[in-house]
């Protein structure tokens, strides 16, 4: 059953392809933000309605992650004032609705999260929303608050997932942007749990550094770049409660080399290829059953007639993923305790996207992940052999985002 929608989905986006004038970059069109300060709004004050609404269908097989869908909508209205030419200031709420949902756990959300307690929201999971951003120079961006996280950090599918863009909160804390011709670098930091004294839980916050040194100017016929990608996870507090495991840190890193092909041809566009190296380490804690590993992610994208097909193949050894999608790693969300050996996977993506006009934009996409044959450890049976399984995945998104002048100071 599961095959022959898979079929019935593939004809009828490759219809669609063939037939619908598309333009791609489904990240940088509807998941990023852009965060450019524009000076001539100086002293001018707006008020601004983002939002992303989503149906996302989830069809996994195998063992590695259990099937489900997301169908809903995240939105935050906004004052966004300009106090000087160099400095933006937005001031909001950020809610979330799941359709069919009417309460929501009260905690903070890096997917869709457990039920736990007493603790809940009616109506939708909201949050205040805050950011303060500085241009410190034409190269370094400084924002305080709720920073430009998600897409915007441009980590790899190990380290990230996409469908955090639609499920996760805003990232909050402190973050430097730095921009040139040669060097781009993303300094954060997310802080997702505080505590008080003695509290029960601990507290938790993410570091992160996402950076490319670009070896040539990326309008070349020929671009070539190294990115450089690092999260770490930490979780602990001298205040709480907490006396056992009460230290945990993990981290997750990559590095790689890439290439683009700018044709100029008017049918095959551009070609990037990259190949990245990722390594897994639990410095301290036993979150997970495996101290430290590593994976191999080669992928490739191809611009085609306007349209974009993606690819990339992965193989690791006890590598975990943090923030990553589930198939690039070595446990199991689904089987308790589960583990594979070199587990390797294929990955099959098409999308399209399309600009409506400033601050509308559209995306469909379409995902495949091929597991292939390996062996998987269970706890209470040990190893067995497991056969390869065919998953995928298949969205809608559609990002609004007007703004309205409301005064000239």
């Amino acid at each position: 059953m599961k095959r022959t929608c898979f079929v019935r989905c593939c004809l009828i986006l490759g219809v669609w392809l063939l037939y619908t004038p598309l333009l791609a970059q489904l990240e940088e069109r509807v998941y990023q933000t852009a965060y450019q300060i524009d000076p001539t709004k100086e002293k001018q004050l707006f008020v601004e309605l983002d939002n992303l609404s989503f149906f996302k269908n989830n069809e996994y097989a195998g063992t590695v992650m259990k099937g489900y869908s997301l169908p809903g909508l995240w939105v935050q209205p906004k004052a966004v004032y300009y106090p000087l030419s160099n400095i933006k200031l937005e001031a909001g709420l950020h809610m979330l609705f799941y359709h069919g949902a009417h309460k929501y756990p009260s905690m903070a959300y890096k997917d869709i999260p457990v039920w736990k307690g007493n603790q809940y929201q009616k109506g939708a999971h909201f949050l205040p929303f805050f950011r303060v951003q500085m241009r410190l120079s034409d190269r370094i961006d400084l924002i305080v608050g709720n920073i430009y996280g998600a897409s915007n950090h441009r980590l790899i599918e190990p380290l990230y997932s996409p469908e955090l863009n639609l499920t996760a909160d805003p990232e909050a804390g402190v973050q430097l942007l730095y921009h040139s011709q040669s060097f781009d670098l993303d300094a954060w930091l997310n802080w997702e749990s505080f505590i008080y004294r003695e509290d029960t839980h601990q507290e938790a916050f993410t570091v992160g550094l996402s950076s490319r040194l670009k070896l040539n100017a990326p309008t070349s016929p020929y671009h070539f770049y190294i990115p450089i990608q690092g999260v770490a996870q930490h979780r602990g507090g001298e205040i709480d409660t907490l006396t056992v495991s009460s230290v945990q840190t993990l981290m997750n890193g990559a590095l790689g080399v890439g290439g683009v092909w700018n044709t100029g041809h008017r049918v095959f566009k551009k070609l990037n290829v990259e190949l990245d190296i990722a390594g897994y380490y639990q410095q301290a804690g036993e979150i997970w059953p495996f101290d430290s590993g590593y994976g191999l992610y080669a992928k490739a994208m191809a611009d085609i007639s306007d349209f974009r097909v993606k690819t990339a193949y992965w193989q690791c050894d006890e590598f975990i993923s943090m923030f990553g999608v589930p198939f690039y790693g070595a446990v199991s969300t689904r089987e308790n305790g589960a583990t594979y050996q070199r587990p390797q996977m294929v990955y099959l993506g098409m999308e399209y996207s399309r600009s409506l006009g400033k601050g509308f934009s559209l995306g469909v996409d379409l995902d495949v992940y091929q597991t292939l044959s390996g062996k998987m450890h269970e706890p209470e049976t040990g190893w067995k052999p497991i056969n390869g399984s065919t998953s995928f995945s298949f969205g809608v998104y559609v990002r609004v985002n007007p703004s309205f002048l409301i005064k000239q100071f």
